[in-house]
């Protein structure tokens, strides 16, 4: 049941991934129709926001418990009282969940429209109202206090300030506006604050604006694995290599309970920012965030003793979490692809960059585990068979929790190998909507195995470091 057009690709990344889903071990083991299937599955769900929101709940400071019933008082405010469940997660015990209402195909559209830009529409699609940078256009009289119909220009082809547009555009919903067109597009500068309140999005999903900011943190569903995979412990020295904006760094450091040192890397400045300010706002102490590139954080000289950042020497670190650089391909929702081919393989390079530095900055012994938000083979399958190929010392490992489905064909890996990935595919799951009614008919169980699968598009590889040669 798809309600947006398919994702939409450059011509020549389209002709990419027509072969990486097509892939000949692929259309071996499944057949020609059924690879073909798949993958067209893989775009309608790629275009729809998953069906569940989740948080995670910052353990350090309250119980899940505690926060599940504050957040269900929450949503029920922002949604006038309509019963919509917050879930706990029977294996990741520190998050919830909660189901997005919609598609809902019966609102009615407005004459007053405003256009927001993709990246907006897709925060507005989870649960975002939209604010003043967000937005492209409106109509020509719009003033504070009018219904508006919001809508994404999903191609980037409307004019700042444009008073119509009649390209490619798709609806969101309905909100009220907070300000008049004059004061939106002023000259005096970039407003910032509140612009449009969304009042009857297309998704229902609770807006987080403000809501608990130090018990919870938005993260996708995968993201949360990821943690729990490398499962830090108390005292141990971990690397989180590329940092931004710290929500698996602030995860390590509670599931280490705050004792032990999370060391935590991005090379944009700002970003590093970001990551302090919600180690902060968690009230998490053992993280240290430096501005420093990956790629050159081994030292290949002495260091000083009191020398905290990067670089660092050979075999620091117990454990190393590589959540790398990548094309992005399986974020969710996304209309429109932009990036060219170029710059999708631009990434394997970087990866393997990043890679071997992980390598020989773990100790012998020590966990690395590599993650990407994308759906290629090349930079997920391929680069598990090339670090497998290129460091003996490097062994596959079983991942605990194991929650998304096995690795893809298309790389040599075995059979084995493949079970020992973790492959989140929402490919997998028939696209549906969800309505009030069909949630309360729905078991607790079912609905945990569809935020399972029905996720964003995502990969990850555990290995074990067995000696330092």
């Amino acid at each position: 049941m798809s309600f947006f057009p398919k994702i939409a690709f450059q011509y020549e990344v389209e002709e990419y991934l027509i072969k990486v889903f097509r892939n000949n071990e692929l259309i071996t083991a499944l057949g020609t129709q059924e690879a073909e299937n798949r993958y067209q599955s893989l775009l309608s769900h790629l275009s729809h926001p998953p069906a569940f929101t989740t948080v995670r709940v910052n353990t350090h400071l309250a119980s899940v418990k505690h926060v599940k019933k504050l957040l269900f008082e929450e949503i029920q405010k922002q949604f006038k009282g309509l019963r919509v469940p917050v879930l706990e997660h029977p294996k990741l015990q520190d998050i919830l969940l909660i189901p997005v209402i919609g598609p809902r195909r019966d609102l009615k559209k407005h004459a007053s429209e405003v256009i927001v830009g993709a990246q907006c529409g897709y925060a507005v699609l989870r649960g975002a109202h939209v604010y003043v940078p967000g937005i492209v256009s409106t109509s020509r009289f719009v003033k504070a206090g009018d219904v508006v119909s919001v809508y994404s220009d999903i191609e980037g082809k409307c004019k700042r300030g444009a008073k119509e547009f009649d390209g490619v555009k798709v609806f969101l919903g309905n909100g009220i506006s907070e300000l008049s067109r004059s004061e939106i597009f002023s000259s005096s500068g970039p407003l910032k604050g509140l612009g449009i309140r969304m009042i009857e999005p297309v998704y229902l999903s609770p807006s987080f604006d403000s809501v608990l900011p130090s018990h919870l943190f938005l993260q996708n569903l995968p993201s949360v694995v990821v943690s729990h995979i490398l499962d830090p412990q108390p005292g141990e020295k971990i690397l989180d290599m590329c940092a931004a904006p710290g929500g698996k760094t602030t995860h390590l450091a509670t599931l280490m309970h705050d004792q032990g040192e999370v060391i935590a890397m991005d090379k944009t400045a700002n970003k590093v920012k970001k990551i302090k300010q919600n180690a902060e706002l968690l009230q998490l102490n053992c993280i240290k965030a430096f501005c420093y590139d990956g790629t050159k954080a081994l030292s290949v000289e002495k260091r000083e003793d009191k020398q905290e950042g990067p670089p660092f020497l050979p075999e620091s670190f117990d454990r190393i979490l590589l959540d790398a650089p990548c094309s992005g391909m399986g974020q969710r929702p996304n209309m429109a692809y932009s990036s060219t081919l170029k710059e999708v393989t631009s990434y394997q390079p970087l990866q393997r960059k990043l890679f071997t530095v992980a390598v020989k900055l773990l100790k012998p012994g020590g966990v690395l585990v590599y993650s990407t938000c994308t759906i290629t083979l090349s930079e997920n399958e391929e680069q598990v068979a090339w670090a497998l190929k290129t460091f003996p010392c490097l062994q596959l490992h079983p991942q605990e929790p194991h929650i998304g489905g096995e690795g893809m064909k298309g790389a040599g890996l075995s059979l084995d190998q493949l079970k020992l990935l973790q492959r989140f595919d929402p490919s997998v799951v028939t696209l549906q909507g969800m309505d009030i009614n069909s949630l309360q008919d729905s078991r607790e169980d079912d609905l945990i195995s569809l935020a399972n699968k029905d996720c964003i598009g995502f990969f990850i590889a555990k290995f074990i470091k067995s000696n330092s040669k």
